[in-house]
């Protein structure tokens, strides 16, 4: 049975101020902790043993070096009552799934320092469906202070012995994505988390490409708790550079439609963001013409000498290595170092991509007719696949240098509509960002 949830103020210990359970914290429902094992419960170092109220029922509850067990205490029956048994069946939590303790208070207007102590409120990080987290709780109740205190400092101890669980992290927002929304999200959602968790934050600040590929879903709760526990994923990262200077580091870059359009979605940004984007897809279509480039690229090598390579952090590529050269008129160049997922693309702009094993995916759209070209990218968000046609290549690749050859996307004053591009540069879209460049890009 599902435990009753309470709705009293915790506060932190150590001079905090008092602090409420975020709303959408929920208890922890009990079918989730049954232990279908007891034998490796018994080989497990006993830390702690006491008596709480858990629900309302008081309970025997046991603190090991890996879980918090308990079960309720129940007056004794004859042997073998299938009845008592399925009251008294034990529960448990792991120790690696709780991200925050706090001692929980009841206020009262006329109590102005520390409040009535009722016990101890563990926050949980749940697993749900579709790769979802949520944060639950699980109260411990017990007025002894002394009793608490001693339970409080060792949850504390526990927790600082989680390594990979960042201390203090620096966020970077950006104010026009999610509708506008994204300081609101930030500030509702998320903040709330890091700082129950004991995250310092330092905010600074297009996409939700990077989260909704890691994890499956563009779930912001989920992030923030993968975050919180400390779950590493790691993640190919590019760089872009012309002339030999870095410009920045990106997931993924889209040139041609993909830049022209962002271009054109950035001199509106008076409009919604949907509406911006809308908008900047059918003028970009009505405007389609190719640009005429060279596109040099290192084939993937997966071979174990190349990957111990990259692990020693070469600079440079192997001079046996051979790089391959195409040139024409493109509609669309994308080159992609994680799968994209995002709602336009429910599978990914590269779903055969993966996340960290050193290779990018080049997509390239040779010139065709609008129609062809329409339909090229309605399979995107469809279940068919957006790479069938005569006109589109994909590669997989290491590096990539884009070197467009002639000024169709360059500002000319005679073509006043050419809204597009800034002077003398190309426009690229890179994670969601206009990044506008007058030559070669080399991506690696």
């Amino acid at each position: 049975m599902p435990w009753r949830r309470r709705r009293n103020r915790v506060s932190a210990l150590e001079g905090g101020r008092e602090e409420e359970a975020p709303p959408e914290a929920a208890a922890v429902p009990s079918a989730l902790l049954t232990s279908p094992q007891q034998t490796e419960a018994a080989a497990e170092r006993i830390l702690l043993r006491g008596i709480f109220e858990i629900g309302r029922d008081s309970c025997d509850v046991v603190l090991s070096e890996r879980a918090l067990r308990w079960r309720p205490i129940q007056p004794e029956r004859p042997a073998g009552d299938s009845q008592y048994d399925l009251l008294c069946k034990e529960e448990f939590i792991e120790l690696k799934d709780i991200f925050s303790v706090k001692l929980k208070r009841r206020w009262s207007v006329k109590q102005q320092r520390s409040g009535t102590l009722l016990g101890i409120t563990l926050f949980i990080c749940l697993k749900k469906e579709q790769n979802k987290l949520k944060n639950s709780t699980l109260d411990l109740i017990n007025l002894s202070e002394d009793h608490c205190d001693i339970w409080f400092r060792q949850f504390k101890k526990i927790l600082a012995g989680f390594p990979n669980r960042p201390k203090s992290l620096k966020i970077l927002l950006n104010p026009q994505s999610h509708k506008k929304e994204a300081t609101q999200v930030y500030y509702q959602k998320v903040e709330p988390l890091l700082k129950l968790a004991g995250i310092k934050t330092d905010v600074t600040g297009s996409t939700n490409v990077l989260a909704h590929s890691l994890h499956g879903v563009p779930h912001v709760i989920t992030a923030t708790l993968h975050i919180i526990m400390g779950h590493v994923e790691l993640v190919d990262v590019c760089t872009f550079s012309t002339a030999g200077k870095l410009l920045r580091f990106g997931f993924s870059a889209m040139f041609g439609f993909g830049g022209r359009t962002l271009a054109l979605a950035e001199k509106y940004r008076w409009m919604s963001p949907n509406q911006r984007r809308d908008f900047a897809v059918v003028k970009a279509l009505a405007k389609l013409k190719a640009e005429d480039c060279e596109i040099s690229f290192l084939p993937f090598n997966s071979s174990d000498d190349v990957q111990e390579r990259r692990a020693q952090g070469s600079p440079k590529s192997d001079c046996n290595d051979q790089w391959q050269m195409i040139q024409g008129q493109f509609l669309n160049v994308s080159i992609m170092a994680i799968p994209c997922l995002c709602s336009v693309a429910p599978r990914g702009l590269a779903p055969n991509t993966r996340l960290n094993n050193g290779s990018m995916a080049l997509i390239i759209a040779r010139n065709t007719s609008r129609p062809e070209f329409i339909k090229h990218l309605k399979r995107y968000a469809s279940v068919k696949n957006q790479f069938n046609f005569p006109f589109v290549e994909t590669y997989t690749v290491e590096e990539v240098k884009v070197h467009p050859r002639n000024n169709t996307g360059v500002y000319d004053p005679e073509e006043e509509e050419d809204e597009t591009a800034s002077e003398n540069c190309f426009p690229w879209n890179v994670d969601g960002d206009l990044m506008e460049v007058a030559s070669e890009v080399h991506i690696r």
